[in-house]
């Protein structure tokens, strides 16, 4: 049986919630205080069996306190798990070198994860993310600047990116 933990913290948009593994590692995150809806995102060989809450989660805690205040680039470092497919996997990893205030089309980001062909699967890569603001999929727009979508709402995904640009 395999627990994770998870803390829930406030932020200009709404409640933001992480889970992580006993290495610290993200398995899920977003804007939301239900654990449970996280907890159904990580894939089933990594999902915890039951989520504890604590009150903080330390580096990650001050990571998305740091982000949410400016230091943009305090979420670079926080370590993620996830698992999937390869091409999945490796657009995952791709997402976190975009930068912040400097979004790409989703057919850039399939450019940049090797297929350029593959737009329907760099948006899946987007949809699939369970890692919230430390994969950063809000940093994908449409050709012409639209939002898209996003899992924790397009006002939240608008408040990201402007945020980012400032």
């Amino acid at each position: 049986m395999t627990t994770g933990i998870a803390a829930t913290q406030d932020t200009p948009i709404g409640p933001f919630t992480t889970i992580v593994d006993d290495d610290q590692r993200v398995l899920a995150s977003g804007w939301t205080a239900d654990t449970e809806e996280l907890r159904i995102l990580i894939h089933p060989t990594m999902r915890p069996d039951t989520v504890r809450s604590a009150a903080d989660l330390g580096t990650v805690t001050a990571a998305v306190d740091a982000y949410h205040r400016g230091e943009l680039d305090r979420i670079d470092d926080v370590p993620v798990a996830q698992r999937s497919g390869e091409f999945l996997m490796h657009a995952w990893d791709v997402l976190r070198t975009v930068e912040p205030g400097a979004p790409v089309t989703y057919s850039h980001f399939a450019e940049l994860s090797g297929r350029p062909a593959a737009i329907r699967g760099a948006a899946s890569a987007c949809a699939r993310n369970a890692a919230a603001l430390f994969v950063p999929c809000h940093r994908v727009v449409r050709i012409g600047g639209a939002l898209g979508g996003f899992r924790w709402g397009l006002p939240a995904k608008k408040w990201l990116l402007a945020h980012e640009a400032a």
